[in-house]
């Protein structure tokens, strides 16, 4: 099979019946042989009766997932991924602002340039400036700086993977965010960009809100971390524990060598504990030791963790 394209949708019984029939127009155009794979993840509104119509119209080419309550995005990538058999895999998103007559381009790019992943560039946004255009900048150039990649629209719902690269990142979370990452961190570093149109909403209101752009930094933090020291996180709180630890213990043998010494010399010396630095070293102390444990009961965990994808699916078509 040429083509996997995953769907992950969240009240858009609307705008389904126009995306499968443009996406079908797309692959026969292009003589593609295809899925599409729709996970609905908990709607509301008809969105499943609306897929359960056009899988028995289109039995051959239509697989659905539905989620018995509202996982989020990442939760739907990941179980679509697990069902995708297509050479290339596709995510786009549901509510049309995506345009599937973006795929054979960007089929061939991935084919035909070696990549392993390309990337949707919405250059020309139709977006709220205020909301959502200024945040996405910023976010994107931070995303860029912190991960090395340079994407301008590393969020962009529109991507192109060669299947092994969907097949060996576990995208859990919100991490649907930082795929691209995701994938640079399991060795996948050939990764493009496209420019693609735009489009606005045509039916319903966007489900993602100003939130997202403080999650997305906290989800990129963790990223980072888990990037560097997801697999020994003792090298970083063993670490930095460890120098805590040794600063605290030199400041209490400095400060209790220059009282025996000036004892010795029959100076008087007021008491340890009513200098400020004593405490001081003593939170050094106490914090290095914290830290020290809390990276050998991380290293502890990191190694007997068990899956974390762990999702109810409902039915399945």
């Amino acid at each position: 099979m040429d083509i996997s394209i995953v769907i992950p949708l969240y009240n858009e019984a609307e705008s389904l019946p126009e995306l499968f029939k443009r996406i079908q127009a797309v692959m026969e155009q292009n003589g593609f042989s295809f899925e599409v794979i729709f996970v609905d993840d908990g709607s509301k509104d008809d969105s499943w009766q609306v897929i359960t119509e056009l899988k028995a119209a289109h039995p051959e080419v239509i697989r659905a997932l539905k989620f018995r309550r509202n996982y989020g995005k990442s939760p739907a990538l990941y179980c679509g991924f697990k069902k995708a058999e297509g050479d290339v895999v596709f995510t786009m998103d549901a509510d049309l602002q995506d345009r599937p007559e973006e795929l054979p381009e960007m089929y061939r790019m991935l084919k035909d340039g070696g990549y392993d992943l390309i990337s949707g560039w919405k250059k020309k946004r139709y977006d709220s400036k205020i909301s959502k255009n200024l945040p996405s900048k910023i976010y994107n150039a931070t995303a860029r700086k912190i991960t090395g990649i340079k994407l301008h629209d590393m969020n962009c719902g529109l991507k192109a993977y060669r299947k092994d690269v969907v097949k060996n990142i576990e995208v859990y979370g919100e991490m649907h965010r930082y795929i691209p990452y995701l994938a640079k961190n399991a060795g996948y570093t050939k990764i493009g960009e496209k420019v693609v149109r735009h489009q606005k909403r045509k039916f319903g209101e966007s489900k993602f809100g100003l939130s997202r752009f403080a999650h997305g930094y906290l989800d990129l933090m963790t990223l980072w971390f888990l990037s560097h020291f997801g697999k020994r996180p003792m090298h970083f709180f063993g670490l930095v524990g460890s120098l805590l630890f040794l600063l605290g213990f030199i400041a209490v043998v400095v400060l209790g060598a220059m009282k025996i010494s000036m004892l010795n010399q029959g100076i008087p010396f007021r008491l340890i504990t009513d200098i400020s630095y004593f405490y001081l070293a003593l939170t050094c102390i106490l914090l290095g030791t914290q830290l020290f444990l809390a990276g050998f009961l991380a290293e502890m965990i990191s190694r007997n963790a068990s899956e974390r994808n762990n999702y109810i699916i409902d039915q399945e078509l």
